[in-house]
């Protein structure tokens, strides 16, 4: 059964292990290693998540099938100038093997849940270019676009 719960020091292993498939996945695609390098946390993981963990302003979601952590989702709340609150969803992963059957949707729906007893006026979460099974996903999950980011590349890097 998938289900979705708040994360704790014990799962920092299979956290680092599914953030590090999320790397690997996403710099593959375009926009992600810019996404990799500004959008996410930097290595030491296990450091990341260990601070993440401890922030008030973080909340970390674990996914699991049978008890099984197979994905995750790590969200800050930020104030804005005006004292309102956003969810900013900077991960969100599911295992390949363990797509479709409701996991990221077990923990998209703890995310907003969490969002709104924060009392934050919305959440954001970014999808690359070009990834279309995450549009999809997070248009399913009720979320719409609000701003497209353009960027004009001026090295090498793809």
């Amino acid at each position: 059964m998938e289900h979705a719960r708040s994360a704790t020091t014990d799962d920092i292993a299979d956290l680092v292990a599914l953030a590090r498939q999320l790397r690997d996945e996403l710099t593959q695609q375009r926009g992600g290693l810019l996404w990799a390098t500004r959008e996410v946390a930097g290595e030491p993981l296990e450091v990341a998540f260990a601070n993440a963990l401890s922030s008030p302003e973080t909340m970390v979601v674990v996914g699991t099938i049978d008890g099984v952590a197979v994905g995750y989702g790590l969200v800050t709340i930020e104030v804005l100038r005006d004292g309102s609150r956003l969810g900013c969803v900077h991960e969100l992963f599911v295992e390949p093997a363990a797509r479709g059957v409701g996991v990221g949707e077990a923990i998209a729906n703890e995310v907003l849940a969490r969002c709104r007893a924060e009392r934050c006026r919305g959440v954001d979460v970014i999808a690359l270019p070009g990834h279309r099974a995450a549009k999809n996903f997070f248009e399913e999950q009720g979320f719409i676009a609000r701003a497209i980011v353009m960027h004009h590349q001026l090295d090498d890097e793809p």
